[in-house]
Parts: structure tokens; sequence; C-alpha cells
């Protein structure tokens, strides 16, 4: 009964984390692009930064309405819609033949990669048992750099295409996109959305399914007292005593992202260009880039339930502070022989995969109480998606006016900050249910 269980529970998860697998192959496909949209829609740094960061403007707006829905129609409907939108964005981008066509489906394809970015996560987090939720919402992070490394691969693979190679590279996401849509007809709703819902009975018998009769009629009395007090509202969110709460939430989002990470994701093989390597070499090297992302996020998700989450976040601290000042270094002194920024800049993959980038997205679904769940994670997701949007942005400028020393020095920077906070201020989650961490996160704040 038990692997049967097992097996339940992980099908839903993996299907709910393929929305981060089109998060991560949407958000990632546009580097091995960069090189080929650039001349063929006549743009410049700040252009090719604008066109870039469409995609994430819409993650913003998917990220702000996605709760509404999802509290509405449930975390499992509300994905299936961001699938096909999934799948019109990748038919749409590949089409376009003007700017502002190209612009315009991937903000569409950024509503979706912003919707899945909030859903798939608390989806995830609503039906997972405490001892094993970590790793299980990590399963989301896992999907999201195997989506970046398909994303980095194909690119490989399609650059000798022709001359219309980057529509070849846009449109495979459609693929993945029918995938997921077909495969959330296999799954359950959030048993917390149905008991929310009015629909317990429905939610215990997927709470027995994952754990068993007897453990399901004592989660279910907590999730009932827990969602019978009345609707939160953003005022809530807000308010004095949720607020340490959500500062822990924004400041991780922010962090994640100020990290760099994104910088080197969308603009891989212009970095390697930019220290003397040709195109097919560049994106052949951010293959390496993803392969490292995909095998240090797998060492995380053995990890966080058992070592925790703080100290997860201090090793991957302190790997990203001596890569990222490397970097700069090797910028500031031009020595870039050999394979020397490669290799720094794996270990910053290493560091993050291993580390801020599943932990982030982990204990900002669990630790808020489950009336206020949806609003308060679209907060610190739209906190994310902001930062990521003003990092991708500014990046190619700072690249080319300032160069790369500038630019990794104030990644190393926030590094430190991020180390600083864990260790003084950050709690620990691991191990407990939802309701469980929403009695005692909010007994200390």
């Amino acid at each position: 009964m038990k692997e049967k269980n097992n097996a339940f529970l992980l099908l839903a998860s993996v299907v709910a984390a393929l929305g981060g697998l089109l998060f991560g192959f949407d958000t990632a496909v546009i580097s091995g692009t960069t090189p080929f949209i650039q001349p063929y829609f006549h743009l410049n740094d700040v252009g090719l930064g604008w066109t870039v960061s469409s995609l994430l403007i819409g993650c913003i707006v998917g990220v702000t309405f996605a709760g509404r829905p999802g509290d509405i129609f449930g975390r499992r409907n509300t994905l299936r819609v961001a699938a096909l939108i999934f799948l019109a964005s990748a038919v749409g981008s590949a089409l376009a033949a003007k700017l502002w066509v190209f612009i315009t489906f991937r903000f569409f394809g950024g509503i979706a990669v912003g919707t899945a970015s909030m859903l798939s996560p608390m989806y995830i987090s609503e039906i997972s048992p405490g001892a094993r939720r970590g790793a299980l919402v990590s399963l989301n992070q896992l999907a999201i750099v195997i989506g970046i490394l398909i994303a980095f691969f194909s690119n490989y693979l399609l650059v000798g295409v022709g001359a219309d190679n980057w529509r070849w590279m846009l449109s495979v996401m459609g693929l993945p996109a029918l995938l997921f849509f077909f495969s959330l007809l296999f799954v359950p709703e959030s048993p917390r959305w149905l008991v929310q819902k009015g629909r317990t009975k429905e939610a215990f018998d997927v709470l027995s399914r994952i754990n068993g009769e007897e453990r399901a009629h004592t989660e279910l009395r907590d999730i009932e007292e827990s969602v019978a007090k009345e609707e939160g509202t953003y005022r809530e969110v807000f308010s004095k005593e949720l607020r340490p709460l959500l500062f822990i939430g924004m400041l991780l989002a922010i962090f994640q992202q100020m990290t760099g990470i994104n910088s080197i994701m969308y603009y891989a093989p212009i970095i390697f260009k930019t220290i003397g390597n040709g195109t097919s070499s560049a994106l052949m090297q951010t293959i390496a880039v993803g392969a490292v992302n995909l095998t240090f996020t797998l060492v995380s998700l053995r990890l966080i339930d058992r070592w925790g989450r703080k100290p997860l976040l201090l090793v991957g601290a302190i790997g990203m502070i001596v890569s990222l000042f490397g970097i700069a270094i090797a910028f500031f002194t031009h020595h870039f022989a050999g394979y020397l920024i490669l290799v720094l800049i794996l270990l910053f993959i290493a560091s993050f995969a291993v580390s801020i980038g599943p932990v982030a997205w982990v204990v900002i679904a669990e630790i808020f109480p489950n009336k206020l769940r949806s609003k308060a994670m679209s907060v610190a997701i739209v906190t994310l998606w902001t930062f990521t949007f003003l990092v991708s942005l500014t990046f190619p400028i700072i690249l080319d006016r300032l160069g790369g020393g500038a630019a990794f020095t104030m990644f190393g920077v926030m590094c430190v900050l991020l180390l600083i906070y864990v260790i003084f201020k950050l709690p620990e989650t691991k191990g407990k249910s939802l309701e469980e961490l929403e009695r005692v996160l909010l007994k200390k704040s």
C-alpha cells in the first residue's frame, strides 16, 4: 500500500512539475536565439535587453493574476490553461516576422510561465507530506533545469538548420506544452483547495491515497481548521503579523535572481563569445552549464529533507561567492586562458543549483498560511520576476559598458548578503506539515 501511495504522490508531483519544465525551457530557449534575432530584428544592446525581457513582463502579469483563477477554478485547471498559452506562444513567436509580433507572443508565454511558476510549486506543496515536501517541491526546480538543459541542447542541434534556425528553436516548446496539458487530466486537484470549496469527501480520498486513511483523518481535520477562517485578503498579507514571513519570501526571491543566475542562463552564449569563443562552441559550452545545473539539482533533491534548507543555502552561498569573485577577477585582468571562465561558471551553477535555486521555491511554497498562500506567494513571486526582469534587461548593457568584472562583482556582493541573511535570520522549515509551520512561524512572527 505504501508503494502505491508513493507512486500516486510521485505521479501527481511529476505532472505538476512539467509546468516547471516549460518554465525552464521557455526562459532559457531565448539564449540560443539571441545571436540570430539580434541581426534579424536589427536590435542594439538596449533593444536586445527589452526583447529578451518581454517574457519576464508577462511573467509578472501571470503571477499577479494567477492566484485568483487558481483559487476559483483550482490549481490543476488553471495550469491546463497555462499549457495552452505555452503552446500558442511557441507557435506565434516562431512564426513572427515583425518584432512587435515576436514580443507579443513572448509576453503571452511569460503569462504562462508566471502562472506555472506560482501554481506548480503551490500544488506540489499542498499535496505533499511534511517529511517529503522539500524533495517533492524541488521536483519543480529539477523540471526547470531539465527544461533549461533541453532548450540548450535543442538550440545546439538546430543552430545549423539555416537562416530560420531560431524559429525552430522556439517552436520545439509546443511538444512539452501538449504533454503538460494532457498529463494534467490524470492527476487530482489539491486537497487543500478541495476543502476550501467544501468538497471534503474528495479531499479525504486524495489524502487517503497519499497518506493512508488513518493519517488522512488527522490531516483533513488540520486542514479544515486552517481554512475555516474567512478567506484571506491582501491587507492581511501585508499585515504586521504576516510581514516577517512575507519578507522571508520576498528576500529569498530577490537573492535568487540577484546572484545573476539568469544573466548566465539567458546570455551564456554571449558571455562565452565575449571571451573569444565562436557561436557553435559557445552553445556547446552552454550545454555543459545545463548539465551541471541538472546534476546538482538532483543532489539538492536528495539532501533538502535530510540536511534542511539552511545548510544547503550556506554551502551554496559560499560556493557562489568564490566563483563570482573569481569570474570578476578574470574579467578585470583579462585572464581567460584555457577553460578558466567555464570552470568558474560551472562552479557557480553547481552552487546555485544545490542551494538557492530549489530552496527559494520550497520555502516560498511552504511558509504562508493556507488561507493566504496564493496571495502571499503571488507577492513573493512577482518580486522574483521583477528582479529577473531588471537583471536580464540591464545585464547586456552592463556587460557592454562596464565589463564583466563589474557585473560579476555586483552579483558576488549579493551572495555575501545572502550568506549573512541565512546565518542570522532564516528559520528552518524541514519536516513539518503546512499546518504545523503555520502555527510555529506565525507564533514566532
